[in-house]
């Protein structure tokens, strides 16, 4: 039996998980860490607390399985994309590292546009120019912090990092390299043309592998920080979405995944290169070598309901608490009274802006429709429909781009409301399926370990070998959303 260690670098913690071959979690370790908001619309943390947070999770994890380190045949890693991670020539971290989610580059995305061309850059990187992605960091850097700018040597993604820790190695994979907005993504290699025009030395980009091959082997000092055996493989892994793709068995044409995280993704799986003219989706590297993925975001689906519970909910909160239930299966209740349409109430989930279909981080959410007989639970199950057909939205934009959507799964923290999976099923008209591991991107990132460490002989094998079907969620009273989602795609206008 081979064994696999799993690393996935999420925005609020740190996960580590030990697997088997058949996809069985052994044990598994959360260690959080601090989100940095140095003002309104900045995202950032410190590499360093990725990495304290990494040792502390190997270790706790090596601690409770019955499996010794030499037994782990690989590790390999996932993460938030985008964010940028810049070093200096002797590998000491210059700068917080930001986010994914900071706003604070859109000088720089429209600089990016204006330099490089729009539907050049589609052409090139396959997406117009975003605040999340990386180079448009990069800039904002070089143009407010100069100083840092000329010491960086070398900038990395997130779970690159935690790659350069184990093995002191720079290197990333084509998935999280093509959220940067510097990869050629066609030709899965880095673009000199963009990199040129926009004046960014090609010395700074790190390696680029595809996300199943070897990337280094844990050092002696990884391992006295780790507990893991010097030498152990680490493969190259991928973006967090890329190697939730994985975890969830969606590797071929025709599969896809929904996740309901704090924002929404609809991912789809292709063997061919698919792009959008006008930017509206976005368009990566899979972690299948020399395949591809297409993409739909939201920017605040499970963040929307949070916010909302955390801002209005004060009642259902102190009866959650008194009770030792979860908040979500109270708000669940009081949704599930409302009947479909909430009572004509709809909910825009701008949030922070949108990606799909409306590339726009300005515009900001709303309920419209409100009346005197509207009750806390129709605004509640306008939240779950507002980012149910917010989600659809992004179906409807990766359909019209020639993505094959056959096979639905669906993952993240809203996936557990029953309620809400029934609303998004209904929506797109086909069922929903969950898988019994909800261990996500380090699954994903386990598995892509175990084909590069020669368990399976491709991703496909080893997603049939460890991703099993929980239940499904049938699509129940498909048309009575028609006229309500007609009204909501009108919406984007009316508060625009």
């Amino acid at each position: 039996m081979m064994y696999s260690l799993g690393i996935d670098v999420g925005t609020s913690a740190l996960k580590a998980a030990l697997f088997d071959e058949t996809g069985t979690a052994l044990s598994s370790s959360a260690k959080e860490y601090e989100l940095l908001c140095p003002c309104g619309g900045y995202a950032e943390q410190r590499p360093e607390d990725w990495w304290l947070a990494c040792c502390s999770a190997i270790k706790t994890v090596l601690k409770h399985a019955e499996v010794r380190p030499e037994q782990i045949a690989a590790v390999g890693l996932s993460g938030q994309m985008h964010g940028l991670v810049m070093l200096d020539k002797n590998g000491a971290v210059l700068r917080n590292s930001i986010l994914w989610c900071d706003l604070r580059t859109q000088p720089q995305c429209e600089e990016i546009e204006r330099t490089v061309g729009k539907e050049r850059l589609v052409e090139i990187t396959a997406n117009r120019a975003a605040a999340a992605f990386t180079a448009a960091k990069l800039l904002w850097v070089r143009s407010n912090e100069e100083h840092i700018y000329d010491k960086c040597s070398h900038i990395m993604l997130p779970k690159d990092y935690i790659r350069y820790r184990l093995t002191g190695e720079i290197a990333t994979d084509v998935s999280d390299a093509g959220g940067t907005q510097l990869l050629d993504v066609e030709k899965r290699t880095w673009s000199g043309e963009v990199a040129d025009k926009l004046h960014i030395d090609k010395s700074l980009l790190p390696k680029v592998y595809e996300s199943v091959e070897i990337s280094g082997l844990v050092s002696r000092t990884a391992s006295e920080a780790t507990g893991l055996s010097i030498g152990t493989i680490v493969v190259a892994g991928g973006g967090d979405n890329a190697c939730s793709a994985i975890g969830t068995g969606v590797c071929s044409d025709g599969k896809a995944f929904t996740t309901i995280g704090t924002s929404g993704v609809v991912f789809v799986h292709t063997s061919k290169m698919l792009r959008d003219k006008e930017g509206r989706m976005h368009t990566f590297c899979a972690a299948v070598p020399n395949e591809w993925h297409v993409m739909g975001v939201t920017q605040a689906a499970g963040l929307s309901l949070k916010w909302f519970c955390e801002n209005f909910c004060e009642g259902e909160k102190a009866r959650a608490a008194s009770l030792g239930e979860d908040i979500y299966a109270l708000t669940d209740a009081l949704a599930a009274a409302s009947p479909i349409g909430a009572r004509g109430v709809l909910y825009l989930p701008y949030l922070n802006g949108e990606r799909t279909p409306h590339f726009d981080t300005a515009v900001r959410g709303a309920f419209l429709n409100i009346g005197a007989d509207t009750e806390r639970g129709d605004f509640i199950r306008a939240v779950m429909e507002g980012v149910a057909f917010s989600l659809r939205d992004c179906i409807e934009v990766l359909r019209a781009s020639g993505a094959d959507i056959r096979d639905m799964a669906v993952c993240g923290g809203g996936a557990k409301s029953a309620l809400w999976r029934q609303i998004i099923a209904s929506n797109y008209k086909c069922p929903l399926k969950r898988t019994t591991s909800s261990e996500g991107g380090a699954l994903g990132a386990a598995i892509l370990a175990l084909v590069g460490a020669g368990a399976y002989k491709n991703v496909a094998e080893g997603c049939e070998s460890c991703i099993r079907v929980k239940d499904e969620t049938k699509p129940l009273c498909a048309d009575e959303y028609e006229p309500y989602y007609a009204k909501y795609t009108a919406g984007y206008k009316r508060v625009k």
